[in-house]
């Protein structure tokens, strides 16, 4: 357990006695995530991982699922912050109300006239 919960530094390891429920928002999922890992998975799920974090939050999560990748783990990541995506994805696939409307890299995705429709609503013309 400690080498899964090593992903996490130090937020985790002097915590290991303590009860879930008593630790942090940001902590509870680190907690989470780490019991997906313990069965050493080759692929996770990771479901809005950084709802709830603060952007120093994320930006850790953003360096732990990188180290996930970087021990072989695929990760398959549904989030909303797309700093987050955009950080550490190889490929995109953006959905709008269940609809698969663009798949490619981050970059592609980004500059997408469907997902930037989506997302942003339609672009005005300009008289």
């Amino acid at each position: 357990a400690r080498d899964v919960v090593g992903l996490f530094g130090n937020r985790l390891v002097p915590r290991l006695e303590h009860v879930v429920s008593s630790l942090s928002y940001a902590n509870r999922r680190r907690v989470e995530i780490s019991r997906a890992l313990a069965g050493r998975p080759r692929l996770v799920l990771l479901d809005e991982p950084a709802a709830g974090m603060n952007p120093a939050e994320t930006l850790e999560l953003m360096d732990q699922i990188r180290s996930l990748k970087d021990l072989g783990v695929t990760v398959i990541l549904i989030e909303h912050k797309l700093e987050l995506v955009n950080t550490i994805s190889d490929r995109v696939i953006v959905l709008d109300y269940g609809k698969k409307i663009a798949e490619g890299s981050p970059a592609a995705i980004q500059n997408d006239a469907l997902v930037i429709e989506a997302y942003l609503g339609k672009r005005r013309k300009h008289a």
